[in-house]
């Protein structure tokens, strides 16, 4: 395990045990993030960015979720089979930016003592509900915290933050509201920062400054992230090397302008033809369905829909290649 590498996730399973049986979600992911490094995670909708982000958030819902192998080292230490306290530690150093702005928030709690709250769990080695509750009624914890977050809010360009911490949510725009969980983020000494499609709820205009502040305060903060979209022209807008995820697979990763420009497995090829052209050129969308995740093939997930699917393909699993200098891509027939 190389010290450098902020998180490295290594070979992991998760199945989700429902009524109707066990879906398969994870097959094998396997990803790292260096120091300073914005790495995207795309795909479609329902492939398993997500659930991948709550396992390293340690916010999967255990049952019915299981990890069934695989591991998860940040900062150098596997957090997986860590105990509870310190796995409440060591998520004090990661910040999480959700994709809903609107729904993250408690409406009848103003922006400052939702900020505050947060303060005051992850600036104090916090790790019971007891201990929480004692520490924000002490009148200098609170202060310290009040102060902090005024100066959050300052980071993240907001105008009159003293005033800002007096709203509630529901007073607040969509970009500000955003703007807000990215100062959530940086609260305490975090290491990696993860964003679950953070501008998908905004217009376009906001996205960009959004993006733009984003990717000027990881930069500021020395920070690393994991940015999780569908979205390939943001990707190549923040993200230094991407991941291309199809059903609970990582199928192809390089720097992010090398994959957009050359892609190299048929699913990413597929996703890149699937964005409308402002020129009126002709796209096409991928043809199929997604996997069913509770009968999945045993080999490549995507061969039913692939142009090139041999008849080996549903029944071997294609290992991640180096096909060129640092791009990777699971399929056997490149």
């Amino acid at each position: 395990m190389k010290e450098d590498v902020i998180l490295d996730i290594r070979d992991l399973k998760v199945h989700i045990h429902t009524m109707d049986g066990v879906l398969k979600v994870l097959d094998g992911i396997s990803l790292n993030i260096l120091p300073g490094e914005i790495v995207g995670l795309v795909g479609e909708s329902g492939c398993g960015k997500s659930m991948t982000s709550k396992v390293v958030l340690n916010i999967l819902p255990i049952p019915p979720a299981r990890i069934l192998g695989g591991e998860v080292y940040f900062l150098g230490r596997g957090i997986l089979s860590l105990p509870g306290k310190e796995k409440e530690r060591i998520k004090c150093k990661m910040g999480y930016i959700p994709q809903d702005p609107m729904t993250s928030f408690n409406p009848v709690y103003t922006v400052g003592e939702i900020l505050v709250d947060s303060i005051v769990w992850r600036t104090n080695n916090v790790t019971s509900l007891a201990q929480y509750l004692y520490l924000r009624r002490v009148p200098r914890v609170r202060k310290k915290a009040q102060e902090y977050a005024v100066d959050l809010l300052r980071k993240v360009n907001i105008p009159d933050p003293a005033e800002m911490m007096k709203r509630y949510p529901l007073e607040l725009s969509g970009g500000m509201r955003q703007r807000v969980l990215i100062a959530m983020a940086l609260v305490g000494e975090s290491r990696l920062l993860v964003a679950d499609e953070p501008t998908t709820a905004l217009d376009v205009t906001i996205q960009k400054a959004i993006l733009c502040l984003l990717r000027e305060k990881i930069e500021e903060e020395k920070l690393s992230g994991l940015y999780i979209t569908h979205d390939l022209g943001v990707a190549r807008e923040i993200c230094h090397r991407t991941y291309v995820m199809y059903a609970g697979t990582i199928v192809e990763s390089a720097e992010t302008s090398t994959l957009l420009d050359n892609p190299l497995h048929p699913y990413t090829k597929g996703l890149i033809n699937a964005i409308p052209k402002l020129t009126g050129a002709r796209y096409a969308g991928i043809p199929g369905k997604v996997t069913d995740f509770y009968s999945p093939p045993e080999g490549c997930r995507f061969h039913a829909r692939c142009d090139l699917g041999a008849q080996n393909c549903g029944t071997i699993k294609p290992a991640l290649r180096e096909i060129e200098k640092n791009h990777f891509v699971a399929c056997d027939l490149r």
